[in-house]
């Protein structure tokens, strides 16, 4: 019986061009260009310096930062004091009462002293938790001014709540700080995508769009209450806060160009900004209306030379710069300080702003290193446009000074923000001994 052998299977010769032998595609990547090479190279230097600095530092609970809090209440103190020597005046001629505004003053100083003791214990994860609560609790109040019966206007604006039997405050000014707070988190939390300017749609979508969105919420809100400086700070903030997050610069440009182009667009179309910027350019144009305030805050900016007339002695307030202690704060303070006075206040703000960066630079992550920028460049930014204002650099919005003006729920929402930074500036990174 013959057993029937398997035949062995034979391969064509490679030779043989009638057999046409698979090739196995390589899967290479795409070649990279000589600007995304360079992009990677930063990156990897820029971890690889950040690695060295890291095995530098430790992360260590330490006490708050002393010289900080020394300026805030330096800042408050003056504020207070100035407060009662611009307001008498007007306070007795409206109310009968001379001490009205220093009473109230001192009152929410005491309750913004409170607050910021308060918020200086509270931890990092405590403040991060309770992000997503003041930004939607910012957005429902800013709603809520636009209804009518709820919200009190005043002229063109309405920006205020009233609480029966206190007052009224100001939702805005808690929007910017649940503003701040929102984007530190957002930016923190979407780093990586932000910052990889490889993938330019991304880093594009995650930097402008979202961000954008956070502070368009807040800043649409505020606008429709007639309120322009603070729409202007919040996006000015926002910006700030973009750029330090390493948005792409280009597009912040492009963000800033776009943002100037409708800003001059509605100065133009608007009869009322045609006005604003005529007067600006010069006051003289309407002395008994428009332009009175602005030009009587020059008389007393001029009026106090190197040294001042003296604490008190001020003669403008008496009717002549309207509500001295809110936006024209200033111009009191150098009548009656002089130079030397104003270059004191902007030196205090100028050594918060300094001792607020340190506390950033030292913090333990990103999250609060940006919510430290986002209030010190808050503080220092409204300081900075309410001294331009009263000076005539820029047109009269209606910008008040921190610490200064008179105003509840913008001390005590500033106090809070202080007692945070305090808070942030417990927990710090040092260098190995």
């Amino acid at each position: 019986m013959q057993t029937r052998q398997p035949q062995q299977k034979t391969r064509p010769a490679p030779s043989d061009p009638s057999v046409r032998t698979p090739v196995r595609q390589a899967n290479h990547p795409a070649p990279l260009t000589r600007k995304d090479l360079r992009a990677q190279q930063k990156t990897a230097a820029l971890e690889e310096k950040q690695r060295r600095e890291d095995e530098q530092y430790v992360r260590v609970l330490t006490g708050i930062d002393r010289p900080f809090l020394i300026l805030v209440l330096a800042l408050l103190a003056f504020g207070v004091v100035m407060g009662f020597s611009a307001s008498y005046s007007y306070a007795s001629y409206k109310y009968d009462d001379s001490l009205y505004f220093f009473k109230r003053h001192l009152l929410f100083a005491v309750v913004g002293l409170i607050a910021m003791f308060l918020c200086l214990y509270i931890p990092i994860r405590g403040i991060r938790w309770l992000t997503a609560p003041a930004y939607i609790g910012a957005i429902g109040l800013l709603v809520l001014v636009l209804i009518p019966g709820i919200g009190v206007a005043e002229g063109e604006a309405q920006r205020w709540i009233a609480i029966p039997g206190v007052g009224t405050f100001q939702p805005s000014e808690i929007a910017k700080l649940a503003m701040i707070m929102a984007l530190a988190w957002y930016i923190s939390r979407y780093q990586e995508k932000i910052s990889d300017y490889r993938r330019g749609a991304g880093s594009f979508r995650y930097g402008v769009i979202g961000c954008g969105i956070i502070m368009a919420l807040i800043a649409g809100l505020v606008a429709l209450e007639h309120h322009i400086s603070g729409t202007l700070i919040i996006a000015m903030i926002a910006v700030v806060m973009m750029f330090m997050g390493r948005v792409r610069v280009r597009y912040l440009l492009i963000i800033g160009g776009i943002l100037a182009a409708v800003a001059v667009f509605l100065i133009f179309v608007s009869g009322y900004g045609q006005t604003r910027i005529a007067v600006w350019l010069d006051p003289w144009l309407d002395p008994r209306g428009k332009g009175f305030q602005t030009i009587q805050g020059l008389y007393a900016i001029g009026s106090g030379g190197i040294f001042g007339v003296g604490l008190g002695n001020s003669f403008q307030k008496y009717g002549f710069v309207s509500q001295p202690q809110n936006d024209f704060i200033f111009s009191i303070i150098c009548e009656e300080l002089g130079f030397i006075g104003a270059l004191a206040v902007i030196g205090l703000f100028l050594a918060l702003a300094w001792r607020g960066y340190i506390i950033a630079r030292n913090a333990p992550d990103l999250y609060s290193s940006l919510l430290v920028f986002g209030i010190v460049i808050q503080v220092v930014l409204q300081a900075a446009l309410n001294i331009a204002v009263v000076t005539n650099t820029i047109p009269n919005t209606g910008i008040s000074l921190p610490f200064f003006s008179s105003g509840g729920t913008s001390l005590v929402i500033l106090m809070t923000e202080m007692g945070i930074v305090l808070s942030v500036s417990r927990y710090s990174y040092q260098k190995r001994s």
